[in-house]
């Protein structure tokens, strides 16, 4: 019982947050590719921006969150969210907007995204600088320590609070989102122009709105997912370079244009990372006390260091065994 509650800590916990992580930001990665038509390389950088200003917010306020018992980050956390989406809007403006009107091809805009995300890396370590730092600031992460009614069983379930809000807040985003995208109006607008902008833009469509929406959505979740991340373990500049790679694989995995297929590469990638790093001699412990065989101390798949490569064999397995992803792509 022991060694399936620390399974359950390492695996089943770690890999639903990382999931989650990874399911929001190839939501919004998915949705610019289906209505922009362009991988937009730059979304990394968003989810750490987004984050900054929730880290930015809370130096401003630091106690705010204590009046209702939740850390002051979470309760920033929607200020910081209408920001990011704000700076993402004034962002297509300014840099692919201009691109789009002049009918570039989709390559060009991929480049444009580079060169963006090489300017937020730097103003980001222009007024942030470029140390690690911690979320909490008047306030601290709370860690709670469930016993489970197991006879056999001393260790304990571990969660910690910034774990119980990005569970709770992506499965709100998630029913939110299908909602919006087949009950609203707008949604069925970007419904529409993912399918055939030419033809959604003669229907009458509200193109730039469409846009600016697309914007909102992955914006605000970008936020999310960078605030709500480093809640749970600490705040750094290259918080992209760490996500930006599995969340395009995540997206990929999933079916690239297909935002619940994004949701299902998230989990996916998140699981097969942690399974592929956790170390499965601990489950074997039982199996060795009873046949006394002796087994090595460390059996995992792959070591630590290298868990960025588990998401590249997971879109190889993925994409030999189905080239469009597990949901076909380009279908809202």
């Amino acid at each position: 019982m022991n060694e399936l509650i620390f399974f359950m800590n390492k695996v089943v916990i770690s890999g639903a947050v990382i999931g989650s992580i990874y399911a929001m930001g190839a939501i919004g990665v998915t949705l610019i590719f289906s209505i922009l038509r362009f991988a937009h390389f730059a979304h990394g950088d968003l989810m750490t921006l987004g984050a900054f200003i929730t880290f930015f917010l809370t130096a401003l306020f630091p106690a705010a969150g204590q009046a209702i018992g939740l850390p002051t980050a979470f309760v920033m956390l929607p200020v910081a969210m209408v920001i990011t989406s704000l700076l993402a809007i004034g962002m297509d403006k300014a840099f692919y907007k201009p691109l789009r009107d002049n009918n570039v091809k989709p390559i060009v805009l991929v480049m444009a995204s580079i060169g963006v995300t090489l300017m937020l890396q730097g103003v980001i370590r222009l007024f942030f600088g470029t140390g690690s730092r911690n979320m909490y600031i008047d306030d601290r992460k709370e860690i709670f320590r469930l016993e489970l009614p197991w006879e056999l069983a001393s260790r304990k379930l571990v969660i910690t609070e910034p774990q119980i809000l990005l569970f709770v807040f992506t499965i709100l985003a998630v029913v939110s989102l299908h909602f919006f995208l087949t009950r609203s109006r707008l949604g069925k607008a970007m419904r529409a122009m993912s399918d055939n902008a030419d033809l959604a833009r003669i229907s009458g469509i509200n193109v730039n709105m469409v846009v600016v929406v697309t914007w909102v959505i992955a914006g605000s979740l970008a936020t999310a997912a960078g605030t709500l991340l480093s809640l749970d373990v600490s705040l750094k500049p290259d918080l992209s370079f760490i996500l930006l790679l599995p969340i395009f694989a995540a997206a990929i995995v999933g079916g690239v244009g297909h935002p619940y297929g994004a949701i299902i590469g998230g989990f996916v990638v998140g699981m097969s990372e942690t399974l592929a790093v956790f170390n499965w001699a601990v489950l074997l412990r039982p199996l060795e006390a009873a046949t006394g065989w002796d087994l090595p101390n460390n059996l995992a798949l792959v070591p630590t260091e290298y868990k960025i490569t588990v998401p590249f064999f997971m879109l190889i397995a993925i994409l030999v065994l189905k080239p469009t992803g597990i949901l076909k792509g380009k279908v809202l």
